[in-house]
C-alpha cells in the first residue's frame, strides 16, 4: 500500500511555476525594438537622399552618416541580446525535452512491467484475488486495492500519452527556436556588414569632402585670378580707348569713337550668342558642396563645337587664352561696353577684326573640368563693370 501511495503521489504532484513571459512573447518584444530601429534608420536614409539632392552643408551629411552608424550599432546590440535570449530558450527547451524523454522512458518501463505481470497472472487473476478473501472486510480492502491499481494503470497510460504530446510540442518549439536563431544570426551578420559599409562610406565621404574642399578653394583662387586678369585687360583696353578718343580732332569724332552698339533699348532684345540651357547664373551661387562662387556672367550649356555669334557689332580686342576662362574672345562695342565669350574650343576671329551682329566668332568648348561643354558669356558696361546678361538677352528673364 505504501508503494501504491508513493506511485499515486508521484503521479499527482506538480511544480508551481511562476508566471513568466514565454519565449514567443520575449521574441515579439525584441522584434518590436528591432523594427523601431529599422524604421528610424529608414527615416535617416530618406533624409540622406534629400541631402544628396539639395544644396546642403556637408556637416549635415556626415552627421547623418554618424547617426545611421549609431542606429545600426544599436540594432546589432539588440540582435546580440535577442540571440542570447533565444539561445537561453533553446537550452531550456532542450533540457525540458531531455527530462520529458527520460520520464517517458520510465513510465513506459513501468507500464511494460505492469502488462507483463497482468499477463503472467492470467485473465482470472482479479476474480481469484477477490474470492480468496477470508472476510468481508478483506474483500472490501482487496477490491479497493484493485480499484486503485486500475486507476493507477489508467493514469500511467494517460501520463505516457501526455508526455508523448509534450515532447512533440517541445520538439516543434525547439525547431522553431533553432530556425529563429539561424535567421537572427543572418540578420546580425547583415547588420554588422552594413555597419562596416557605413563606416567605410563615412571615411570615404570625409576624405572626399576634404579633397573637394581643397580643389574648390584652388579653383576659386584660379577663378579669382582669371577675373582679375580679365578685369585688368578690359581696364587697359578701356584706358587706351579713352586716350584715343581724347586725341580726336573734334567733338563729333569723340562722339563717334565713344558711341556704343549696345544701348538700353537693347534690354531683353539681344539675340543669344548660342542656344542652350543655363548652367549657372550671374552673381553669387552656392554650390552643392556648400562653397560659394561669384560669376560675372552666365554659363550656356551647348554641344561642343556649336557656333558662337556676336550679340552686337564691334571690334575684337582680345582673342586668347585667359586662365580659367579658357580661349576667350572680347568684343568692344564702344562707350565702355564689352561682350565676353569664354570657354571656346576655337576662335574664328582675330584681334583688331571688326564684327557685325550675328557674325560667327568661335565655337563652344570646355574649359572647366567640373562642367559640361558650354559658353561663358558676359556683358560689361560703363568702363568694364559686369552686368547680368539675362537682362539683355531675348527672353532671358524667363529662363
Amino acid at each position: 500500500m505504501r508503494r501504491l501511495a508513493a506511485v499515486a503521489l508521484m503521479l499527482i504532484s506538480s511544480v508551481a511555476v511562476a508566471q513568466q513571459p514565454t519565449p514567443e512573447q520575449r521574441l515579439r518584444a525584441d522584434r518590436a525594438v528591432l523594427d523601431s530601429l529599422h524604421e528610424e534608420r529608414a527615416e535617416l536614409e530618406r533624409r540622406m537622399n534629400e541631402l544628396k539632392s539639395t544644396v546642403h552643408d556637408l556637416a549635415d551629411e556626415v552627421e547623418n552618416l554618424n547617426r545611421q552608424a549609431s542606429v545600426t550599432a544599436r540594432a546589432v546590440r539588440a540582435l546580440d541580446k535577442q540571440l542570447a535570449s533565444i539561445q537561453a530558450d533553446v537550452e531550456e527547451v532542450t533540457g525540458n525535452l531531455i527530462r520529458a524523454e527520460d520520464e517517458l522512458a520510465i513510465k513506459r518501463a513501468m507500464l511494460r512491467h505492469r502488462l507483463v505481470e497482468i499477463y503472467k497472472q492470467g485473465p482470472q487473476y482479479t476474480a481469484q484475488v477477490l474470492f480468496q478473501a477470508e472476510s468481508f472486510a478483506q474483500l472490501i480492502a482487496r477490491y479497493k486495492y484493485l480499484h486503485l491499481l486500475a486507476l493507477r494503470d489508467r493514469a500511467l497510460v494517460a501520463r505516457v500519452e501526455t508526455l508523448r504530446g509534450r515532447i512533440g510540442t517541445q520538439r516543434l518549439s525547439l525547431v522553431s527556436l533553432q530556425k529563429t536563431v539561424e535567421e537572427t544570426r543572418g540578420e546580425k551578420a547583415n547588420e554588422e556588414a552594413r555597419l562596416r559599409d557605413l563606416e567605410s562610406e563615412r571615411a570615404g565621404r570625409l576624405a572626399e569632402t576634404k579633397r573637394a574642399a581643397s580643389e574648390t578653394e584652388a579653383r576659386l583662387a584660379e577663378i579669382a585670378k582669371s577675373e582679375a586678369r580679365l578685369g585688368s585687360v578690359i581696364s587697359s583696353i578701356e584706358a587706351l580707348r579713352k586716350a584715343e578718343a581724347s586725341r580726336g580732332s573734334s567733338a563729333s569724332s569723340k562722339a563717334a569713337a565713344s558711341a556704343s552698339t549696345i544701348s538700353t533699348r537693347d534690354l531683353g532684345r539681344l539675340d543669344w550668342p548660342v542656344e542652350g540651357r543655363i548652367l549657372y547664373r550671374f552673381g553669387r551661387v552656392v554650390n552643392p558642396n556648400n562653397t560659394t562662387t561669384r560669376w560675372n556672367g552666365i554659363g550656356i550649356g551647348a554641344n561642343a563645337g556649336a557656333t558662337v555669334r556676336a550679340v552686337a557689332g564691334g571690334k575684337v580686342v582680345v582673342a586668347q587664352v585667359i586662365g580659367t576662362y579658357g580661349l576667350t574672345v572680347i568684343v568692344q562695342h564702344g562707350g565702355g561696353d564689352y561682350s565676353v565669350y569664354g570657354s571656346l574650343s576655337r576662335a574664328d576671329v582675330k584681334k583688331g577684326q571688326r564684327v557685325e551682329k550675328g557674325d560667327q566668332i568661335g565655337a563652344v568648348g570646355r574649359s572647366d573640368p567640373d562642367l559640361p561643354s558650354h559658353l561663358h558669356f558676359e556683358i560689361r558696361r560703363g568702363q568694364g563693370a559686369a552686368v547680368d546678361p539675362l537682362d539683355w538677352l531675348r527672353g532671358g528673364k524667363s529662363k
